[in-house]
């Protein structure tokens, strides 16, 4: 049996990330996905990802397997969405960005406790509401996203000089549930 748990990425883990995140490229690009082939996310991206606390390492038997960032500040690029709405639209929302799996672990079901996971640190931080994109080509992420009940609302423009279009995905908990206290000293550092 694998011990396999989430923890905040540290500096350390830059370079064992940066291989997941390339090896994710190739990948992509062997599919004829366009994602990610303008050179983001790049060690800058990921190193402020670090340093702001949003990046997220799923570790497996002390290896880092998988990366994301949780995003919770408001998602410029979400501002605008064409060819829908979201479904609620002015409260606080978290953002799944750059999900990446290393070749050593995929085909093992990871990529749903990366999910799990990051939507509980999520609601552990007041928020009920999670949207994600993704390239309409990005089969595997939009599959991903409808098994855990996202929702496609639209489309919209980011930061990508190759194709900037994206499909735009929300998640909606249920609203009446809020996290008021926590008494493990482990959650606790999830809260920061």
């Amino acid at each position: 049996m694998s011990t396999i748990y989430l923890r905040r990425a540290k500096l350390a883990d830059l370079d064992t990330i940066m291989e997941i995140i390339e090896e994710a490229r190739n990948s992509l690009k062997n599919d004829g996905n366009p994602q990610w082939q303008d050179g983001h996310p790049d060690r800058a991206m990921i190193a402020h990802d670090i340093s702001q606390e949003i990046s997220w390492g799923l570790v497996v038997n002390d290896q880092v397997a998988g990366t994301a960032a949780l995003q919770l500040a408001p998602e410029p690029s979400y501002q605008n969405i064409h060819n829908g709405q979201w479904s609620h639209p002015q409260s606080p929302y978290a953002t799944i960005h750059r999900v990446a799996l290393s070749s050593n672990y995929r085909g093992q079901g990871l990529a749903k406790f990366l999910f799990s996971n990051l939507i509980t640190v999520g609601q552990l931080q007041g928020r009920t509401n999670f949207r994600l994109d993704t390239h309409e080509k990005n089969k595997q992420m939009q599959k991903l996203a409808h098994d855990f009940g996202f929702i496609r609302c639209g489309e919209v423009t980011v930061n990508d000089k190759n194709d900037p279009k994206r499909l735009a995905f929300e998640l909606n908990l249920n609203h009446g549930y809020k996290v008021t206290r926590i008494t493990n000293d482990f959650m606790k550092g999830l809260l920061k």
